[in-house]
């Protein structure tokens, strides 16, 4: 009997990594091993989907502002320039704290466009996300919303699409009728999410005197939230050093109580009593600013009065993101 001739498959051939498209977690991987994709080339894609990136907004104009537009203030707005200028029939590139329906971005009928900052991201990166979301925007057609999806591991940032010599320059609002240009003529669903969302607004100032502030009242008592640049450790060591020495509150009954962590910069929170208002508090904080420089440039080591305000400012400090 004649002898049968082994079966061959032909090899597939190799894709390298660049030209490898993104499929279906459970579909044969198109590099040709035979594998799965999630368990192939989708595992790089996905770990770089999900690496949490400590400083998304770093190197950008206005970082401490956008950390405190994207988790501290309600309703604000910021106009974005953007490298080589606005694409023909864009008029104008803003970002807004949050959009109508929670949309990641909208084109509005005259090809404006605005840009949701407080929506939820599907990567470690919120910054590609973003210009993912950017992106898409300034190709969508007017008059239409912009939905989210997982961005490409390999885009750009907002790092890579805006001007770093534009200003940022955010504008906080009392509400969010800045989402329609013509409130009497919205949708029944922009009109309801627009209600929705100014019952719930917490009434918040910027300050003019010092950068990255930002009062808000609440019911029982006022807030400064402060968004600062510095290093973490070398910021609540001048804080405890202020603190110890009776230099780090800004007035008669207000009081340093603790700090928030977000996106890679610390936010100093000061409880204020509910008399004082946005304007009372701009001379007190740049009066703070001053003590701050010298405490920040100091390298000497903590007493030990200030190193249990040290560590009562980290134990009430609370990590956002």
């Amino acid at each position: 009997m004649a002898k049968k001739r082994p079966q061959t498959k032909a090899k597939r051939p190799q894709l390298t990594d660049g030209q490898i498209p993104v499929v279906g977690a459970r579909e044969p991987c198109p590099c040709g091993s035979g594998r799965r994709y999630k368990a192939c080339h989708g595992r790089a894609a996905a770990h770089a989907a999900t690496e949490l990136v400590h400083r998304p907004f770093e190197g950008l104009p206005g970082e401490c502002d956008w950390v405190a537009l994207r988790e501290l203030v309600p309703a604000a707005t910021a106009g974005l320039s953007l490298k080589g200028g606005l694409p023909d029939g864009v008029p104008s590139v803003t970002l807004a704290t949050v959009l109508p329906m929670a949309w990641p971005a909208l084109r509005r009928d005259d090809g404006s466009v605005l840009l949701g900052l407080q929506n939820d991201t599907s990567s470690g990166d919120i910054s590609r996300d973003l210009a993912d979301t950017l992106q898409r925007a300034l190709t969508a057609d007017p008059g239409t919303p912009v939905q989210s999806r997982r961005a490409p591991a390999d885009g750009p940032r907002l790092q890579d699409l805006l001007d770093p010599e534009g200003a940022f320059e955010p504008v906080v609002h009392s509400g969010f009728e800045f989402w329609v240009p013509d409130p009497e003529n919205a949708t029944a669903d922009v009109t309801a999410s627009l209600e929705r969302a100014n019952a719930a607004a917490i009434p918040t100032v910027k300050l003019s005197g010092v950068d990255s502030a930002y009062w808000c009242e609440t019911p029982e008592k006022n807030h400064l939230r402060w968004v600062m640049p510095c290093p973490e450790e070398q910021l609540l060591d001048a804080l405890a050093r202020l603190h110890a020495a009776g230099g780090s509150s800004l007035g008669e009954g207000t009081r340093l109580v603790g700090s928030f962590r977000a996106h890679g910069l610390t936010v100093p929170v000061w409880d204020l009593p509910s008399g004082v208002g946005a304007e009372d508090v701009e001379k007190p904080a740049a009066e703070f600013a001053e003590r701050l420089a010298p405490a920040l440039a100091s390298d000497a080591p903590l007493t030990a009065d200030e190193r249990r305000a040290r560590g009562g400012l980290t134990n009430r400090q609370v990590t956002l993101s």
